[in-house]
């Protein structure tokens, strides 16, 4: 039976070093979970099951390229079909008579999500509704695309009252809303939604604002990892009562290729790439002093946010550890790319002018776009306008209720 070396937190986490912290484990061609058992100076493993324990991939070291691949592969064969599309990590919803998908005013009885969504190549998310339109209005333009006369784009999900969702062809613009619960509750429906409409190959891209650490307003950030507020690159969960720890890791080759896209030609400002760190919280878990309780003081939350930059952190926000956990336990390339609205270490609120800030907000977007438009001319097609069908009216209607219920 083959297998390969892969690394696990232990159960308190990662600490100060992270090293000494990370237990050795096995899984085979399956991806089953072996533990390991010292013995002398022979070690032998035992199968346990990887349902209870979330596992965490290799250092991103040289040495361990291959084994890293290894794991990609393994974790394609559970999360993807034959064809390339997307499967499902919960047997469920395969027994499910229809699926709905409250959230987004969806459902896979009521809509033909196949038809609607299939050719989607690119889901974008961004926090608000209105900047996410704007993004699906700039993206329009600079693909090329053309919807029909006389019609304009409209938001999908707009029955949900929650999220916003717009259609450009093989892109999809969505609103998250801020934090991680207001994320993970997209993700979960946003997966189920590649799975139904059969998606091949879709990459995720969180286009958001931060705060920058050491880095002035303005600045563009291209993530490579996501670590939560005591520096684990882990997304902490609790599950059924028991905590769960699954890996903040983003796809490593995705971050190269938006590195190798900045122009510093067409670039008036600057693109930096590092850690980004999620926090629950907009003050106290960001160490901010203006806040309606702060029981800290100016000299703890500089130390802290000193001993973040140093650790490779460069922008924080509230998504981007439930954003890299979910879409890498799906087996789902991502990406994040945002713009930071201060440096962190000059101070705690945003003080840019607004027209300033809606300029910077389309710095991450034009990178994006970049992505976008070199991929779509590698595959050598645009898409066409879907504005979907409903194969029941009835259970479309039911859809609608279902969801205006659980506003």
């Amino acid at each position: 039976m083959s297998s390969i070396y892969i690394t696990q937190l232990n159960n308190n986490g990662i600490t100060e070093d992270l090293t000494e912290s990370i237990k050795i484990k096995k899984i085979d061609a399956n991806g089953n979970l072996l533990q390991k058992a010292q013995n002398g100076s022979t070690s032998s493993f035992a199968s346990t099951s990887s349902g209870d324990e979330d596992i965490i991939s290799t250092s991103e070291s040289k040495t361990d390229e291959n084994e890293d691949s290894e794991v990609r592969d393994i974790l394609e064969l559970k999360t993807r079909y034959n064809d390339g599309t997307v499967k499902l990590r919960n047997p469920n919803i395969e027994l499910m008579d229809q699926d709905i998908l409250y959230h987004l005013a969806l459902g896979s009885g009521s809509h033909d999500l196949e038809e609607m969504f299939g050719d989607v190549k690119f889901v974008c998310m961004g926090g608000t509704p209105k900047r996410m339109e704007d993004f699906a209005h700039f993206i329009m333009d600079e693909i090329g695309y053309k919807i029909p006369p006389g019609t304009q784009l409209q938001d999908i999900s707009a029955f949900s009252y929650r999220y916003s969702m717009y259609k450009v062809g093989p892109v999809l613009s969505i609103s998250h809303g801020m934090g991680v619960p207001s994320l993970g509750i997209l993700l979960h429906e946003i997966i189920k939604l590649m799975y139904h409409a059969k998606c091949k190959d879709p990459v995720f891209i969180r286009i958001g604002t931060c705060g920058g650490i050491g880095i002035e307003g303005g600045t563009v950030i291209v993530s490579n990892e996501g670590v939560d507020g005591q520096l684990r690159s882990v997304h902490e969960m609790t599950i059924l009562g028991k905590q769960v720890y699954r890996p903040a890791k983003l796809d490593q080759k995705l971050v190269r290729e938006f590195v190798s896209l900045v122009d510093p030609t067409q670039d008036a400002y600057e693109t930096v790439c590092g850690k980004t760190m999620c926090t629950n919280d907009f003050y106290e878990g960001q160490g901010r002093l203006d806040g309606a309780f702060c029981d800290f003081s100016e000299k703890d939350k500089m130390d802290y946010l000193e001993k973040c930059r140093d650790f490779g952190v460069v922008n924080i926000e509230m998504e981007s550890t439930i954003f890299s956990a979910l879409t890498h336990h799906a087996g789902i390339k991502a990406a994040i790319v945002c713009v930071a609205l201060l440096n962190r270490l000059n101070g705690d609120q945003v003080c840019a002018p607004k027209e300033v800030m809606m300029e910077w907000q389309k710095r991450p977007q034009i990178l994006v776009s970049r992505f976008i438009k070199k991929r779509l001319a590698q595959q050598g097609r645009l898409g066409k306008l879907n504005s979907g069908s409903i194969k029941s009216p009835r259970r479309f209607k039911l859809v609608q209720q279902e969801s205006e219920a659980h506003e």
